[in-house]
């Protein structure tokens, strides 16, 4: 739809992320603040305590992502490489925006992301920092392992970090372009899950709040019973 059409066409408000992946969205952001802040204060109590709801939060993303809502599912939002480096090609084009959920290169860029939160408390759980004589904080699967695979999760999970503090700036910068550039606003949608698009745009199907909950207790009681072992 060219920009001149579009600006003559009835909008609507429709609802297009619902509240479990906002919610999850929004968690994420403040746990990886606070990881890394909990981190740099030696405050390594806290830190197992973040990743463990980061762990929590990732197994309620990868569930939703078959079972959850239409905009949610990976296979919405999940094309090809070929299609995201076509969609980056038309960034500087002003085009309506008209898009229901994830564009397709936000979608690879949601993967990425997740895919480093995983190396990042997949690592954490066979990591080990000691802080003093009489400190140490470890991750729950270090006393299975040996001193080698310690060393290799740690320099794992440093560097992954430093990976996805460089991917959430790049997200961050993204998100600026399109509103600077295109005039699109991705965060409004992202806080109350409403975009206004036209009337003709098909409602996305959402799934049950109470699914997503019962989702995420099951992930927090696996997490929790991992954190005992």
């Amino acid at each position: 739809m060219a920009l001149r059409d579009f600006n003559r066409t009835m909008l609507l408000p429709m609802r297009v992320w619902d509240l479990p992946i906002r919610l999850f969205h929004w968690l994420i952001v403040l746990l990886v603040l606070l990881s890394y802040v909990s981190v740099q204060a030696s405050w390594m109590g806290l830190h197992l305590i973040s990743g463990y709801l980061v762990l929590a939060l990732l197994i309620f993303r990868l569930v939703w992502g078959f079972v959850g809502s239409e905009t949610a599912r990976f296979r919405a939002f999940l094309t090809s490489p070929a299609k995201g480096l076509q969609h980056l090609a038309k960034f500087r084009e002003q085009t309506p925006d008209t898009q229901i959920g994830h564009n397709a290169a936000g979608g690879w860029v949601v993967l990425v992301m997740l895919a480093l939160l995983g190396i990042q408390v997949v690592s954490g759980l066979f990591n080990t920092e000691e802080y003093g004589a009489d400190y140490a904080a470890a991750g729950p699967l270090v006393k299975y392992v040996g001193e080698g695979v310690t060393k290799v999760a740690g320099f794992i999970h440093g560097a992954t970090f430093n990976l996805l503090l460089l991917v959430i700036i790049l997200h961050v910068a993204a998100v600026l372009a399109y509103k600077v550039l295109k005039k699109h606003d991705l965060v409004r949608p992202m806080i109350t899950g409403i975009k206004r698009l036209p009337a003709a745009t098909r409602q996305p199907r959402m799934a049950s709040p109470i699914l997503a909950a019962a989702i995420f207790v099951v992930a927090g009681i696996a997490v929790w019973l991992l954190a005992r072992v």
